[in-house]
């Protein structure tokens, strides 16, 4: 228990005279006062009684934090001011919308994680077109026009994801359900999706297979350049291009498929061993088509992916 007779870590929602009691709303810069002894304390400055550093806000103290003047009670305290001028020491209570971003943002990008793990962990295992170098990592999902945004990396699949807003009901759409999505970069198509675990989503395919990926540090950088290039109207191409670019990729990979074949017909005639012998078609050399120049150039310049061939979602 804590000094306030609370399980470790939980403090009071109220500090006496100070905002209606929602802590939430406290600002980190706000700057409260102990109204025993009028001791302030200060975020920027910290607190060298107990060694807290520069930069902690009120409501990061720890739960043996107390006054370091008179040592009162850490809910002793009201709020002075935001810390700086013109900064207001509470913020605005935030909207259903912003509270419901605010939730699937700090909730789903973990899920979406747990859940794939799982998949590769068990029904992925061993399958031909999974790339053992690499892992699941979802990054970079911040707020869209109300929505979530990011990316989801797994050993099969880059997909960009959305996740719905408030007022999005997916709940009920059949799975591969299409949306095309405006980005300040272009157009981009995106395939409807559920599990039990995340809820509904989106998802637009980037790269599938993931061969074209070494190791997951050249895959994480690449998902990382994803979403910057999305907002960037510099590499804008307009209309939706995607049903071109997934029929070039479909054309491609039939005819690297043959090539593989009559490369493996003519090998075992020949009883010449080959370094390819033995692994599956899709872990051999890249196909020339690269789904990664969609969103970095030929050189590694982050560029945005304006069109998308079709994935796994």
């Amino acid at each position: 228990m804590n000094a306030q007779g609370l399980p470790q870590g939980i403090f009071p929602a109220t500090f006496e005279g100070s905002y209606l009691g929602d802590r939430a709303r406290l600002a980190p810069t706000a700057r409260l006062e102990c109204k025993v002894c009028w001791h302030v304390y200060d975020p920027a400055e910290g607190c060298e009684t107990w060694q807290i550093p520069a930069g902690t806000p009120f409501t990061a103290l720890p739960d043996h934090w107390r006054c370091p003047v008179c040592d009162g009670a850490r809910d002793q305290f009201m709020v002075l001011d935001g810390g700086a001028s013109g900064v207001s020491a509470v913020t605005a209570a935030p909207t259903p919308e912003e509270a419901h971003l605010d939730r699937l943002l700090a909730e789903v990008p973990q899920k979406l994680e747990s859940t794939f793990r799982e998949i590769h962990a068990g029904k992925m295992k061993g399958v031909p077109f999974v790339n053992g170098a690499l892992s699941v990592k979802a990054l970079g999902f911040r707020a869209f026009e109300g929505r979530g945004i990011g990316v989801l990396v797994t050993p099969w699949f880059m997909n960009i994801i959305l996740l719905p807003g408030l007022q999005d009901d997916w709940a009920g759409l059949p799975t591969g359900t299409r949306e095309l999505v405006d980005f300040p970069s272009g157009t981009y198509e995106f395939l409807s999706a559920t599990r039990p675990e995340t809820g509904p989503y989106k998802s637009c395919s980037l790269f599938s297979p993931m061969f074209d990926f070494t190791s997951m540090l050249q895959a994480v950088e690449t998902a990382q350049a994803v979403i910057p290039a999305l907002f960037d109207p510099a590499n804008r191409e307009e209309g939706a291009r995607t049903g071109e670019i997934r029929r070039k990729a479909e054309d491609r990979a039939r005819a690297e498929a043959a090539a593989e074949e009559e490369a493996r017909e003519e090998a075992q005639t020949s009883a010449a061993p080959r370094a390819t012998d033995g692994l599956p078609p899709m872990s051999q050399t890249p196909a020339t088509f690269s789904r990664r120049s969609l969103i970095l150039g030929p050189d590694g310049t982050p560029k945005a992916p304006a069109t998308r061939p079709e994935g796994t979602s």
